[in-house]
């Protein structure tokens, strides 16, 4: 029988040492996204996958809020995050800043997620939104693309939490 690992075992590290740790060059924007718990869950995947950080836009909760930090477990305090008023203003910084703008929603000439690779060193914006109106239409004509998860079931989507879940392991995965 499999034994689970200890936390000495599993090699983590603490908030100021994370902080100070090489981070992949990708910023996760969130559009209006309403549920403090589905930012959590974003916030603790980003840690996960060492993301450099969060821009926190519109409606979207920020911390420190208890829902946010239920499903975050604390990894609202070692991922770097920032509040916009607007996502165009966000992304208009991001573009300014040199990064790619990818928004993750259902469009013409999307391309599928297996297809989409982020190379070692490029600054990636991934945008993902509202939990019910998706990305802006404002947001994804701003983007420099947009890429589409793969769905055979019958919905149409997937919870935010779990949208960027997948993406960001994509990501994490084609940058190492």
């Amino acid at each position: 029988m499999a034994k689970k690992k200890s936390m000495i075992e599993l090699h983590r590290v603490g908030v100021e040492e994370y902080k100070k740790a090489s981070k992949l060059p990708v910023t996760v924007v969130l559009d209006n996204v309403r549920s403090e718990m589905n930012v959590g869950s974003v916030f603790r995947t980003a840690d996960a996958f060492l993301i450099e950080r969060i821009c926190l836009c519109g409606i979207t909760p920020q911390p420190p809020k208890s829902e946010i930090h239920k499903t975050a477990l604390g990894a609202e305090d070692s991922v770097a995050w920032q509040y916009y008023p607007t996502t165009i203003a966000a992304i208009e910084q991001l573009k300014d800043q040199g990064y790619t703008i990818c928004s993750i929603e259902q469009v013409h000439d999307s391309i599928s997620l297996e297809q989409f690779a982020v190379n070692q060193g490029q600054k990636t914006a991934i945008v993902l939104g509202n939990e019910v109106k998706g990305v802006s239409q404002e947001v994804v004509d701003a983007s420099d693309l947009c890429v589409e998860i793969p769905q055979h079931g019958t919905k149409h989507s997937l919870n935010i939490s779990c949208c960027a879940a997948i993406v960001m392991w994509h990501v994490y995965q084609s940058c190492n």
